[in-house]
């Protein structure tokens, strides 16, 4: 299913007022996700909040579950489950273990490590890769990613556990050069390339990127924290990447004109214009707004919806009602909150 390409949210961690789980809206979530048609969920990940792995807070192994369980028990059809991975080696392998128990598919592996090199980083992804699967992850430099040289790419994709990588430095030289290394590295046919350029989600998509080899390389699908969000929408624009590809040219033309809209509609979401501080709530006031979270709220105090926010929310999603999913989720939310 990796390979073949698919829409995987980057789940969201549902809290009441008091900043606790709120189980029965978490597994809302999942639902929707679900009935949306996502080919799979990623848990754990910066949209689920980094925190839930703080000893005071303990959720890590809550939520990892609850995800897994509902997608088990209710998908009734194939899912890929990817939890998220953080720190250093032993703490990687160790949520890598966890996620291997609760029936996690593989590990998108968090590139943050401090003091690593990219030597260091890469037997982490070994390491990581004994227990699950891996999920590489070019992250951007303005949430804690940092530059990694395309001999890296080459060496992390022929790394035998290595499924996938999610790109997603917000940069189009380093969105290149990743697909590049990929292509020039040995097992270039069993690895996947996910777009996570919220900024440039259409635009990755629908571009051919023809390496030195002469091979077309295509990313597959998406792993992103936009997709977290009207999500039915995105199953349905993926599906007319695809027939936009296999030749529809109008439909090629109609993606094209739509692309800068889905950016303008994240600069929103993830509130670009303050450095992405309102990045998870941004998300959260989406889903709010569609009834499915009762708030915004997140287990920092402080990262909050920045000034206007909400405001330029609900601007792009009236100027591009294309991107939203509001009616569907009006049918079936009384159900997923059951």
């Amino acid at each position: 299913m990796l390979a073949a390409g698919t829409v995987i949210p980057a789940h969201p961690l549902a809290l009441d007022a008091e900043r606790r789980l709120d189980e029965r809206r978490q597994r809302a979530l999942t639902r929707y996700y679900l009935a949306s048609g996502a080919g799979g969920i990623a848990v754990g990940v910066h949209t689920t909040q980094f925190e839930i792995r703080d000893a005071a807070v303990g959720l890590l192994r809550p939520v990892l579950e609850l995800a897994a369980e509902t997608a088990d028990k209710e998908a009734g059809r194939p899912v890929v489950k990817v939890a998220g991975a953080c720190g250093y080696t032993a703490q990687a392998v160790a949520e890598a273990e966890l996620a291997a128990e609760l029936g996690y598919d593989a590990v998108l592996l968090s590139p943050a490590v401090p003091g690593a090199d990219e030597t260091g980083l890469l037997d982490r992804a070994r390491a990581v890769g004994e227990v699950l699967p891996v999920v590489g992850f070019y992250l951007q430099e303005a949430v804690g990613g940092r530059y990694l040289s395309a001999d890296y790419w080459r060496a992390f994709a022929d790394i035998p556990s290595v499924v996938a990588i999610k790109a997603a430095p917000f940069d189009r030289y380093r969105t290149a050069e990743v697909i590049a290394a990929v292509a020039a590295s040995d097992r270039a046919g069993d690895v996947a390339l996910y777009t996570g350029n919220d900024d440039a989600i259409l635009t990755d998509l629908l571009t051919p990127y023809r390496t030195s080899g002469g091979d077309l390389r295509w990313f597959a699908g998406g792993l992103l924290g936009q997709w977290a969000v009207w999500t039915s929408s995105a199953v349905g624009m993926l599906a007319q990447v695809r027939a936009a590809r296999a030749g529809d040219q109008q439909l090629m033309t109609d993606l094209l004109r739509r692309a800068p809209q889905l950016s303008e509609a994240n600069a929103a979401v993830f509130d670009v214009r303050n450095a992405f501080r309102g990045c998870i709530p941004g998300v959260h006031e989406v889903l709010r707004r569609q009834g499915l979270l009762a708030g915004t709220w997140c287990l920092d105090p402080a990262e909050r919806l920045s000034p206007r926010q909400a405001e330029e929310i609900a601007r792009v999603a009236a100027a591009y009602p294309w991107l939203t999913d509001d009616a569907f989720v009006a049918e079936h939310r009384d159900d997923w909150l059951r």
